[in-house]
């Protein structure tokens, strides 16, 4: 392989996921340990269960409350905003896993073929 090749194909063959997945991914695995008492406690406090005013069907789901934030820049980069939004943007199967190695697999082939198609 030269250095003017595209690296796409070689990702694909070791079956790695690009540095933005990557990323999600790292925090997703953080998010989950949180969710289910795994973390430290400094990371647990940081995220905040979701607890809607009235009884509804998606409160049975482990949803996380995304904070406001006044900059644009930072403030949806920041661990309390982003685990949130990424969590939020799974298919509602990845939230309902119990083990950590069940949950890395599909979160791992769902970030592959959101990445590859």
């Amino acid at each position: 392989m030269s250095k003017f090749e595209h690296v796409t194909p070689l990702l694909l063959n070791l079956h790695w996921l690009p540095v933005e997945q990557r990323i999600i991914f790292k925090i997703a695995l953080v998010t989950f340990k949180a969710l289910h008492d795994a973390a430290p406690s400094y990371t647990m406090e940081l995220l905040r269960p979701y607890k809607p005013g009235r009884t509804l069907r998606s409160s049975s789901h482990n949803r996380i409350g995304v904070p406001r934030f006044n900059l644009k820049t930072y403030g949806g980069r920041s661990f309390t905003v982003a685990a949130p939004t990424i969590w939020h943007s799974f298919p509602l199967e990845l939230g309902t896993c119990v083990s950590l190695s069940n949950f890395k697999s599909k979160l791992k082939t769902w970030l592959f073929k959101e990445a590859f198609g």
